[in-house]
C-alpha cells in the first residue's frame, strides 16, 4: 500500500518506519521538518505525562519502553538513565509502574520532600533522534517532504494523521490544545540521572543527554506564546539548582519553548472518508509523544495493515 503520513514529529516519523519496514511504500508530507517540531524541544525522557486515557496509555507506554531499551544498547542516540520522582506527600505507586521492569522508593530524599520513585528511564537524545528515524525511514524506502497542507490530502491507501496541534485544521477537531513547555539547555556532564518533581510551584525536571541537560519547566494549558520568558527561565534554573546538584556553575547554552498537542484522550482510530482516502488519526499525545512513540505506532500500522 501507498501511506501518506502527516507530520514529521516523533510520532509521525516513528509511525512511518513501522509502516516502511512493514512494506508499505510511505512518504511523510509536514509543514515543518523534524528539526523544527515540538518533538525537538523535548526532554524526551519516557515518563507518562499529560495524557490519558490510562487504560490505554499504559500498553503504548510499556512497548515504547521495551523498543526504547533495547535501542539504548547499539543507538548513540538513545541512553537508559536512573530516574527520581520526587513529592512533598506520600504517594502510592504510579498508575504506571506495570510499565516498567522495576519501580523503587527514593532513598535519601532531598530536604523538603516526603517521598519518591526511582526506577530506569530511557532518554532520547532529540537532536540525533530524529535524524536516526528519519534515516531509518530512508533505508525501508521513505521519504519527507516539507509541504503546507490545509486538508488532509487525499491519493492514498491510506492517510496517518500525526499532525500533532495541526489536528485543530486538518482533523476539524477543536479539542486539541497547546500545553506550553520552556527549557534551557545547559552545558555539563554534571549530572548523570534524571529528575521531576511536580508540586504546588509547577513543574521541574532535568534530564541530562551527555553533552548537555534539558532543565525545564512550564506546563501551560492554552497557551500559544512560542517566544521564551526570562523570568522563567530564571525560576527554571534556581528550583534546579536548588534541588540537583552539579549545576551550580553550568552555562545555560539555550532557551526553548514547544507546544504539546494536548486533548483529553489520545486520538488513534480509523476514519472513512467519502471518495478520499481512509484516515489512521494518531495525535493529542500531550507530554508524551516519546513515550507513546512505538507502541502507538505499531497500533497504527496493524489499523493500515487491516485496510488491505
Amino acid at each position: 500500500m501507498r501511506v501518506l503520513v502527516v507530520g514529521a514529529g516523533v510520532t509521525g516519523l516513528t509511525c512511518a518506519v513501522v509502516l516502511a519496514e512493514r512494506g508499505h511504500t510511505v512518504d511523510v508530507v509536514a509543514r515543518d521538518l523534524p528539526a523544527e517540531t515540538t518533538s525537538a524541544v523535548a526532554a524526551a525522557w519516557w515518563y507518562p505525562y499529560l495524557v490519558e486515557p490510562r487504560h490505554l496509555v499504559l500498553g503504548w507506554a510499556a512497548r515504547t519502553y521495551e523498543v526504547l531499551t533495547g535501542l539504548a544498547v547499539g543507538v548513540d542516540a538513545v541512553a537508559v538513565r536512573r530516574a527520581h520522582v520526587l513529592f512533598r506527600t506520600a504517594q502510592p505507586d504510579p498508575w504506571w509502574a506495570e510499565a516498567v521492569p522495576e519501580l523503587g522508593r527514593e532513598a535519601g530524599l532531598p530536604d523538603g520532600f516526603a517521598d519518591g520513585w526511582t526506577f530506569a528511564a530511557p532518554v532520547a537524545r532529540m537532536d540525533a533522534y530524529l535524524p536516526y528515524l528519519a534515516s531509518r525511514l530512508e533505508a525501508a524506502g521513505g521519504t519527507v517532504t516539507r509541504m503546507a497542507l490545509s486538508a488532509l490530502p487525499d491519493g492514498a491507501d491510506a492517510v496517518v494523521d500525526a499532525s500533532g496541534l495541526g489536528a485543530r485544521l486538518l482533523a476539524g477537531d477543536d479539542t486539541v490544545t497547546p500545553t506550553r513547555g520552556q527549557v534551557l539547555v545547559l552545558d555539563g556532564h554534571a549530572v548523570d540521572d534524571a529528575w521531576l518533581v511536580d508540586d504546588a510551584e509547577g513543574l521541574m525536571y532535568v534530564v541530562p543527554r551527555g553533552a548537555d541537560v534539558v532543565v525545564g519547566g512550564t506546563s501551560e494549558s492554552g497557551d500559544w506564546t512560542l517566544a521564551p520568558r526570562p523570568e522563567q527561565s530564571e525560576q527554571i534554573l534556581a528550583r534546579a539548582r536548588a534541588i540537583v546538584g552539579g549545576l551550580e556553575t553550568a552555562h545555560v547554552r539555550q532557551t526553548k519553548v514547544g507546544l504539546r498537542p494536548s486533548r483529553p484522550a489520545v486520538r488513534l482510530e480509523v476514519e472513512q472518508r467519502a471518495d478520499a482516502s481512509p484516515v489512521v488519526h494518531c495525535y493529542g499525545h500531550g507530554g508524551a509523544g516519546v513515550t507513546l512513540s512505538w507502541g502507538c505506532a505499531e497500533d497504527v500500522a496493524d489499523l493500515v495493515d487491516g485496510l488491505t
